[in-house]
């Protein structure tokens, strides 16, 4: 059995089980073989009954006390008796197995394995497993894995499954080079196959999930040194350092900042270098980015080439050109705008701008990137939320052009090291300091007590001809979550505040002209109150709005939340974040905190890993799948340090004498880039 065959290969698996399978995503053996335990059932020793403790799973030896009762119900037959020992007395239920009344005799000996709950207030042992001495002690010190399920596959048909498997694998499945799995202290794969599945205690599951772990790092990290090294050649589009540029930053209505200044000269290093820039700008929430990339697409120009500006939102994309025209057309720079909403004759024409390159710079979303979308002459990608837009959607842009430059933007501000997995293909830019005419945001965790006080605020801001952005998490009302619904919170508003003060919603259903429209207005100043899902997370730049309040403000993440708070506080006037809890709990006061105590992203997103694990974080981070099945790039720190380090020590190039040495690597590596969304 291969790792490519199909799981109906599997003994025992059927149709049936083949289609519960998929529903895992389980679809030959190597998907199999990496669906690893979520936990494990380690077996310890027996305790005394005055031991045990709720919620844990414990084995005790006594003595059954009393007879063993029947109690029926509609739907169940409880099995109940009392176990003792000479510590004190335990009730055992049993739910649906009145069979083993008959084995069960008042006043011997069992020793009986469950988990200790609570009923009652008292303490009981359910469903527990009866065993010999024999046989429990054969089975102390073991783990037993428990596997992530769907409905009609158990545990015992998955366990058994990769039993089977392991037992059956054919050729050889190692695919680090020896060499390397010596100086790291790693165990072959098979062997860290089956102990991850199957270890016999905590020793052999650290060293078979280091091995795990280790793979998981190394092929992300060979993976974007290959694409790395791909892209890693001479520059068709070598410039020219441009005194335009001079006049640009002097006829600014601001200084910009030493963060500023310096990451352009890492841009225009890049662009007048020989080889072609491939550099991530990471910058917080109002550090100044979009000024730092409207001042690489002018030296584009200024060097008689084109440049694309790409956003995830068509709200984004005009607000850009706006800004983008304002900069740069004293300068006489053709600035173009594509996205979906356009009428085909609107896109008809910028297409044809665009290719015979009346236009020089061309801001838009997705619609850049189809096929019948042609540049006269394209030297500069600039991609914007770079968490939105994968590898493969920035190569496809640069396949418009020859070799183009990419600048590619985020303000989601990650701890470096994450970063540096995430990104590693690219060169890295950080901007940690905000301009410094921006006052820092206070802000506030409050309960829903306080609601009627900060109406008052909102109301009392509003006068003053500021205005308010107000969050809730839900689109539509569902009975099962208690959050308000963005439409009816927005008409519950209207009857609250007063006639003359304009209250309108917005959320991810609407169309994008209906969503273009409501936007719209509330950057034009005639919306005052503006409901909304997190739809405006993203880039947009209102410097009026000076409130923002975020409903059940505990369902969000802190990095998230920090987004959502960076749409205000971008006008030289003071603003304000309520973060106003639904439900409330230590734990989640806790996290607020954090965010009411500092207006640092980075600070912030450290804090985020910490507390919510890499899961939620990179969910925040990225729609699609984990990067991960094991690793954690938190607690595995020391293992992606090593990862990365060997990983930069092979250069995957099939011509080279590495691909003979290492074609099992290399054959992982290329099945991996296939099956990763990178």
């Amino acid at each position: 059995m291969r790792y490519e065959d199909s799981i109906r290969q599997i003994k025992g698996v059927g149709e049936k089980a083949e289609q519960r399978f998929h529903k895992l995503d389980i679809w030959n053996v190597g998907d199999l073989l990496e669906h690893y335990p979520r936990e494990y059932d380690e077996f310890h020793d027996m305790v005394k009954i005055a031991e045990v403790e709720e919620g844990e799973m414990a084995a005790v030896e006594g003595v059954i006390a009393c007879r063993p009762s029947i109690h029926t119900t509609a739907r169940l037959k409880i099995l109940s008796i009392v176990l003792e020992d000479e510590t004190g007395r335990i009730p055992v239920t049993w739910f649906n197995m009145p069979f083993l009344a008959n084995r069960l005799k008042m006043g011997t000996r069992y020793i009986l394995r469950g988990k200790v709950g609570r009923k009652n207030g008292k303490l009981v042992l359910e469903q527990p497993k009866m065993y010999s001495k024999n046989e429990f002690f054969k089975q102390v010190g073991r783990m037993h894995p428990i596997y992530p399920l769907t409905a009609g596959l158990t545990n015992h048909a998955v366990e058994k499954a990769v039993r089977d498997a392991i037992g059956s694998l054919e050729g050889a499945a190692e695919f680090l080079p020896a060499d390397l799995r010596k100086r790291q202290n790693l165990l072959a794969y098979r062997k860290a196959i089956h102990d991850i599945h199957f270890p016999k205690n905590q020793l052999e599951y650290r060293k078979a999930r280091k091995r795990l772990v280790f793979d998981e790092f190394f092929l992300y990290q060979a993976a974007l040194q290959a694409i790395r090294i791909k892209n890693y050649k001479p520059s068709s589009h070598v410039m020219s350092q441009s005194e335009k540029l001079e006049e640009f930053a002097k006829n600014l209505p601001y200084e910009l900042t030493s963060a500023q200044k310096r990451v352009y000269e890492e841009i225009e290093k890049d662009m007048t270098g020989g080889m072609t820039m491939n550099r991530l700008v990471q910058g917080d929430v109002g550090s100044g980015k979009t000024v730092v990339a409207v001042m690489a697409l002018f030296l584009a120009v200024c060097n008689g080439e084109q440049g694309a500006f790409m956003v995830p939102t068509e709200v984004l994309a005009m607000q850009h050109k706006e800004s983008l025209e304002a900069m740069l057309a004293p300068y006489g720079v053709k600035i173009g705008l594509l996205i979906g909403s356009m009428t085909a004759k609107e896109k008809r024409e910028g297409k044809q701008k665009l290719a015979e390159g009346e236009w020089d710079i061309v801001v838009g979303t997705h619609a850049i990137l189809q096929d019948n979308v042609e540049f006269s002459n394209l030297a500069l990608v600039i991609t914007d939320e770079q968490h939105r837009f994968g590898v493969r959607q920035r190569e496809k842009l640069m396949e418009k052009g020859e070799a183009p430059h990419v600048l590619a933007m985020s303000a989601t501000p990650i701890p470096r090291t994450l970063a540096l997995v995430l990104y590693g293909d690219m060169d890295l830019s950080i901007m940690d300091e905000l301009p410094a005419n921006r006052l820092p945001i206070k802000n506030c965790v409050v309960g829903t007590d306080y609601r009627p006080q900060a109406y008052r605020f909102m109301k009392d801001q509003i006068e003053k001809g500021r205005q308010v952005y107000i969050i809730c998490p839900m689109v539509e009302e569902k009975e099962e979550v208690a959050l308000e619904s963005v439409v009816m919170y927005s008409e519950q508003l209207k009857e609250i505040f007063p006639a003359g003060i304009t209250i309108e919603c917005l959320h991810g259903k609407m169309k994008p002209k209906e969503k273009n429209e409501v936007m719209q207005r509330f950057i034009e100043g005639t919306t005052d109150i503006l409901v909304s899902t997190t739809v405006i997370e993203v880039g947009i730049d209102v410097p009026n709005a000076t409130v923002m309040m975020i409903e059940n403000a505990e369902r969000f993440g802190l990095a998230q939340l920090h987004q959502l708070r960076g749409r205000v506080g971008r006008g030289k006037e003071q603003s304000y974040c309520i973060l106003m809890y639904g439900k409330e709990s230590k734990e989640g006061k806790e996290r607020l905190s954090i965010l009411a105590g500092s207006n640092d992203g980075f600070e912030i997103a450290r804090e985020d890993l910490k507390l919510r694990g890499q899961g939620d974080f990179f969910g925040v981070m990225q729609s699609g799948d984990k990067l991960f099945s094991l690793a954690d790039i938190y607690e595995d720190a020391p293992v992606l340090k090593a990862a990365n380090e060997e990983a930069k020590n092979y250069a995957f190039d099939e011509v080279t004498m590495f691909y003979k040495k290492n074609r099992r690597l290399v054959e992982k590596l290329n099945s991996y880039m296939g099956n990763v969304s990178l």
